[in-house]
């Protein structure tokens, strides 16, 4: 699972945690609407993008970048995709980019040009794995875990978990299918029944994910079958041709060849004919 579709999904569901990571109240994202919108021009996609509510205009427009590789060009990209956006669709609002590394080491630095260009605080860039206290609220605890290292995560996960067992019953469901997918991710190497076992998981057997997965599982599996089903009857029908192609007169190394089939196979096939008839 990659980085950016789990992020798109935290945002989306959980919108309230980039006004937290930006200090600000949760209460904020009551004014947004979070979507993803492609840029035509460019035929790229930008990771999430905040548009104030009608009823807020003086709120700003937020485009977010989540990045966890390094990527020298980020910046350059980013302004880019915002100033086309704003060409396309002319908002009459003010903009700010946020831009959430996974650690600074990956960050090259905003170029000197948009340094010079941009009012200040107009880029806001985050380190994630600097952040303080995200156990102070699930949204910040799910990013907690996708940068924990190896060895905490499974404190981290546990804790984040206990957090979702006491939220309200209303959103429980909702905020433990988002906590599942980053536990998929984070402990790939895991199989669900594994990280039930390690959790104490009883209840994402209801979650929506835990049902599209199985129905993933359900239709892989049916498929295989499938495929199993189809390549044995092709063997079968040309081990039903092996004895007309040898009453013709066909040798077997031809038999062999025009069906793709093994020697010693047709072989076998015409011994056991011999073995019937007799």
């Amino acid at each position: 699972m990659k980085t950016d579709t789990i992020f798109y999904t935290l945002l989306q569901n959980l919108p309230s945690v980039l006004f937290e990571i930006l200090q600000q109240s949760p209460t904020q994202a009551l004014r947004y609407e979070f979507s993803s919108v492609e840029i035509k021009e460019l035929a790229r996609r930008i990771d999430g993008l905040f548009i104030p509510l009608p009823e807020y205009p003086q709120d700003p427009i937020y485009f977010v970048e989540v990045q966890y590789q390094n990527d020298d060009n980020l910046y350059w990209r980013l302004i880019t995709e915002a100033f086309v956006y704003l060409n396309q669709y002319r908002p009459d609002k003010t903009w700010k980019a946020v831009v959430l590394w996974a650690k600074r080491s990956l960050d090259p630095g905003i170029p000197t040009a948009y340094q010079t260009s941009l009012s200040d605080g107009q880029i806001q860039v985050i380190y994630l794995d600097e952040l303080t206290d995200t156990s102070s609220s699930i949204g910040l605890g799910i990013i907690g875990l996708v940068v924990a290292p190896e060895g905490e995560a499974v404190e981290v996960a546990r804790n984040l978990i206990g957090q979702v067992q006491q939220a309200d019953v209303n959103n429980r469901r909702q905020l433990l299918e988002l906590v599942e997918r980053m536990l998929v991710y984070k402990f790939s190497n895991k199989s669900r029944q594994e990280l039930e076992a390690m959790f104490g998981l009883t209840e994402w057997r209801k979650t929506r994910f835990y049902q599209e997965v199985r129905e993933e599982v359900e239709q892989e599996l049916k498929q295989e079958v499938e495929q199993e089903v189809e390549q044995r009857t092709k063997i079968e029908t040309k081990l039903e041709a092996i004895p007309r192609m040898s009453n013709m007169g066909f040798s077997v190394e031809q038999i062999a060849q025009a069906l793709d089939l093994d020697v010693e196979v047709v072989r076998k096939a015409i011994e056991k004919q011999s073995e019937g008839e007799s």
